[in-house]
């Protein structure tokens, strides 16, 4: 993200409600806030969460700069001495989040901040921005690379990206998910993710003939020749004049890469005159708008491709471009006793979960599989028995017995009084540990099409209070 003061990059509102904050004396009074989401993109059977780490750089460089100070003056609705707060405004706050890779399902708290109700208002807009945007991208592209079942998935999106700060992190957030590498040259050199290239269709056609810009390019990079074969024909001229400059050049790892046409049909083709002429090794690159349903189609149609580059539609998200997390006050705190705040709504699934809460994943002591998420109130012990029962918070009558399980608190903290007390993994870490945990999932919610609902229950005595406050909320506006 740079070194950039993202400060005042935030809803104008985040800025009225602080004043508002300040001038009512409130703004000191301890609040708890909740980051979740609701929908899973493409109906898909888990998201995967990314964009943490820029959080931690974005909370880091919060201050509010003299220009800031002077841009706010001229609004004409900010005292001088709300303006002298700002200034000197130091960030007190917990936070307590999932790690990047991490499968998340609806509803959980993926993070949460505890502090002063105006700083853990304030932090809302980059929050979402951060966590929105990356956790997209980062499902977008897990989903795809499991769609290849084993072959290599290079980010390929860099000139579709909505801006220079989406390619780059749009990059990071699809190699957490899965991708092998990217195209975008700076993100090797800013944050590890190795950058990967051939030729455009221009270097064909510069040169006299194709045979001619082949044998160039064979010669400049002999360890890693993949040549673009679909300038004019693929199986006419493209590949009889690669497999001519790879006899002649021997380059000792050799490829071509077919962007256009019927994919099925010529890599078939394809894969049979590579192999006539001896070329066995000679691998086989795809690209041209594709995203996990077509790859999905082509391999299940017999098509002979070693690795893919995928860029539009992954970096886009095109099929379903919005994230759709939310960030919802969840209590207030009186005299260190947290005040429970729910948002209450006709629309069931914005109804939100009052009260700090910690979330627990239970895996299997056996297999290590997951067996169900449950979201309980802070205080409360950690999930155990070998007769847990869970229930399914949006069919109350669908409930599964647990034994044989091991709870594990799949949040860290990440901020103690405003200090970080995390240290951030390096991004292989990161999309290890994302292949690691999707292995832990049930078959059942890796399908692209109704995948299975995964239980993430509430705790008894969250469902309790949860439930108590509806009453209370509904009780209101009978006597309203």
């Amino acid at each position: 993200m740079g070194k950039e003061n993202f400060t005042i990059l935030t809803d104008f509102y985040e800025l009225s409600m602080a004043n508002g904050y300040f001038r009512t004396g409130v703004s000191e009074d301890i609040a708890c806030f909740d980051l979740f989401f609701r929908r899973i993109p493409d109906n898909g059977g888990f998201a995967v969460m990314a964009g943490l780490e820029q959080v931690i750089e974005y909370i880091e460089r919060i201050r509010f700069e003299e220009d800031d100070i002077a841009f706010l003056r001229t609004k004409g609705m900010f005292r001088d001495d709300f303006l002298t707060y700002l200034k000197h405004f130091e960030f007190k706050c917990d936070i307590w989040a999932v790690p990047e890779g991490t499968p998340i399902f609806p509803g959980e708290p993926i993070l949460t901040v505890r502090g002063p109700v105006t700083q853990a208002q304030y932090i809302e807009t980059m929050l979402l921005l951060l966590i929105n945007h990356q956790s997209l991208i980062a499902t977008k592209a897990n989903r795809i690379v499991r769609a290849a079942a084993g072959r290599p998935v290079m980010e390929f999106g860099t000139r579709r990206a909505h801006g220079t700060a989406a390619a780059i992190l749009g990059a990071r957030a699809a190699y957490i998910g899965g991708c092998s590498g990217t195209a975008c040259a700076i993100c090797e050199r800013d944050l590890g993710v190795t950058a990967l290239g051939t030729m455009a269709h221009s270097w064909v056609q510069v040169f006299p003939s194709e045979y001619e810009a082949f044998k160039q390019y064979a010669e400049i990079y002999p360890d890693n020749c993949v040549l673009l074969v679909d300038t004019y024909n693929v199986l006419k001229s493209g590949i009889p004049n690669a497999i001519k400059v790879f006899r002649e050049v021997k380059p000792s790892k050799m490829g071509i890469r077919i962007d256009s046409g019927d994919i099925t049909y010529l890599t078939k083709r394809a894969r049979k005159m590579l192999d006539d002429a001896g070329l066995t090794q000679c691998q086989i690159v795809i690209s041209n708008s594709l995203d996990e349903w077509i790859i999905r189609d082509v391999i299940s149609q017999g098509a002979r491709i070693d690795s893919f580059g995928v860029g539009e539609r992954l970096i886009t998200a095109r099929s379903e471009p919005v994230f759709g997390g939310v960030y919802k006050l969840a209590g207030i705190e009186e005299n260190g006793t947290v005040i429970p705040k729910m948002k209450i709504s006709e629309n069931v699934e914005k109804i939100t979960n009052p009260g700090l809460k910690t979330l627990y994943r239970l895996f299997d002591k056996d297999t290590g599989r997951v067996m169900a998420d449950v979201i309980t109130l802070e205080h409360e012990p950690v999930p155990a028995g070998d007769d847990y029962i869970i229930f399914d918070p949006s069919f109350p009558w669908k409930r599964k017995r647990l034994s044989n399980f091991t709870a594990v608190n799949i949040r860290k903290q990440i901020f103690q009084e405003g200090k970080c007390v995390y240290a951030s993994p390096g991004i292989h870490e990161m999309r290890a540990y994302c292949k690691a945990q999707v292995d832990t999932l049930w078959e059942e919610l890796l399908r692209f099409e109704n995948p299975q609902t995964y239980y993430v229950d509430l705790s008894d005595e969250l469902w309790k209070l949860r439930s108590r406050l509806i009453e209370q909320y509904k009780l209101m506006e009978v006597n309203a």
